[in-house]
């Protein structure tokens, strides 16, 4: 981790892929790390207020531990299928045609009572195909197999998987399993007993995205990993019981960091949760972590949270492909998200 007196963050979209927020430079030519080849180290500038020695000392005991009761063979790549078609009477979102990916757009999208009613079914249709999702968890079943019937889902429902074509993404979830944070490609890679996989589903319907996503157990998992995935998702759900209209943004940081910090487990910076509508990334940029960075919700807008802890080093590496991220020690990863509506009496969850 690179620590500045800089105040501003290196921050990527959980889906903007090698493109960061605040610079054009593809990641790989930003820091690459020779230690292992085809990986690339994903860079972060912090305040030091937030590069305490505390800070690096907990990180590195979580390493040691990590790797010394991790038996587990690291993630190599497999072999990623060919890209399932959409029928065309779908409507695809803009960037399918650019095959570029368009980042994070600038704006509030706050809206009206028709705009809320079509986040509802999107974010209703992203849940229920992620909760089917998770009943195919099993050892050997290939995540490739989970892209399948996830694919065949959503187009069944008349609508288009957000993230296929995404800045030239090749699937239409992702599939992230152990020590992947995000952005894992479905492969050929059998599940096996044991692992957890986090599995993200983003909908397009009706012209709006819904996204949501949850880390799933395989098999008989370890105490270690359970627990893991219990406080992250008892994270996201702490920073969702901050929010309403005139709240800072920073309150879900705070929440989320605290609880991680009160069981020693890392939370992930440089991947964020994002304002999402009839654009899949937007403003506002909320970051997961301690900050100050200014703003408040605002009545009748959509975002989502999306919280990533470590077990270990919360240091993410990117492999060749651009997409698959990591934990620099492999160590375990797991997160949760959901889409939100800012109400009147605090956040309708829009992916439940």
């Amino acid at each position: 981790m690179v620590c500045t007196s800089s105040l501003q963050p290196r921050l990527f979209s959980t889906f903007v892929g090698d493109r960061l927020t605040h610079s054009k430079l593809p990641l790989h030519q930003l820091f690459h790390d020779n230690s292992r080849a085809g990986t690339d180290y994903v860079p972060l500038q912090l305040s030091k207020t937030y590069c305490s020695l505390t800070d690096l000392f907990f990180n590195k005991s979580r390493n040691r531990n990590n790797l010394q009761n991790n038996k587990r063979k690291r993630l190599e790549p497999g072999e990623v299928s060919p890209r399932r078609p959409v029928p065309e009477h779908i409507l695809r979102p803009p960037y399918v045609k650019s095959k570029q990916s368009p980042g994070i757009a600038s704006g509030l999208e706050i809206h009206d009572e028709y705009g809320k009613e079509c986040m509802r079914a999107s974010g209703r249709l992203a849940a229920q195909v992620l909760e089917y999702a998770g009943t195919l968890v099993k050892p050997g079943l290939k995540t490739d197999e989970i892209d399948e019937a996830v694919h065949q889902m959503i187009i069944d429902n008349g609508a288009y998987p957000s993230p296929l074509g995404y800045g030239g993404f090749p699937k239409s979830v992702c599939t992230s399993v152990n020590e992947c944070i995000c952005h894992g490609i479905p492969d050929s890679r059998a599940l096996e007993d044991g692992d957890i996989i986090n599995i993200d589903v983003t909908v397009y319907l009706n012209g709006y995205h819904g996204d949501t996503s949850a880390t799933f157990f395989c098999g008989d998992v370890d105490d270690n990993a359970r627990n893991l995935v219990k406080v992250t998702k008892e994270c996201l759900d702490r920073a969702i019981s901050k929010c309403a209209p005139g709240v800072e943004y920073k309150k879900i940081g705070k929440a989320i960091h605290d609880h991680a910090d009160k069981h020693k487990y890392g939370v992930v910076r440089q991947f964020v949760g994002h304002g999402v509508g009839k654009v899949f990334h937007a403003d506002p940029v909320v970051l997961h972590y301690r900050n100050n960075d200014a703003g408040r919700m605002v009545l009748g807008q959509t975002f989502t949270i999306e919280p990533m802890l470590a077990m270990g080093s919360y240091n993410p590496v990117m492999w060749d492909d651009n997409w698959t991220v990591v934990t620099a020690d492999g160590s375990l990863s797991a997160q949760f998200e959901h889409t939100l509506l800012i109400t009147e009496d605090g956040a309708e969850i829009m992916t439940k």
